[in-house]
């Protein structure tokens, strides 16, 4: 059996080049690196994006949902391929079948599971699903490739 890896927040910043505001997640946990990752995102009422999305009934935008997806792949594609690809950029290459089932308010708890389903090279392709509370709120297949700065 595999023993499951997991990344505080100092590790992921050395991981990958995202800093605050746009670090969409906190930590990652249960890595089976080259399978699957899922990264955890608290949602909270003090980030940027709520001040304009919607001050009146602030809702997580989809974008950043789906950001927070690729984060979580970027982890699982550096975990995977070893200190090397460290700090380098993973840029989306596709986002088919992006489906958001329930909206996304501060106070959630985002669980992002990443499934690696093939990789060719420096392109990697993963679904994507996120979870509040159980309850499946986004889903998507992603592309990327990871290059050099």
């Amino acid at each position: 059996m595999t023993e499951l890896l997991s990344v505080d927040i100092q590790r992921i910043m050395e991981m990958i080049p995202h800093r605050y505001p746009f670090l969409l997640i906190d930590k990652v946990i249960d890595i089976a690196p080259g399978e699957s990752a899922t990264g955890i995102k608290n949602v909270t009422m003090n980030e940027p994006q709520f001040t304009g999305h919607f001050p009146q009934q602030p809702i997580m935008p989809g974008v950043l949902i789906i950001e927070s997806m690729a984060q979580t792949a970027a982890i699982l594609v550096v975990q995977t391929l070893g200190e090397g690809a460290e700090g380098k950029l993973v840029y989306f290459m596709s986002i088919d079948s992006a489906r958001f089932r329930k909206p996304v308010t501060p106070g959630d708890v985002m669980h992002i599971q990443v499934v690696k389903k093939q990789s060719r090279g420096p392109v990697w392709k993963f679904e994507s699903q996120v979870k509040v509370d159980g309850q499946v709120v986004a889903e998507a297949t992603i592309a990327a490739m990871i290059r050099d700065n």
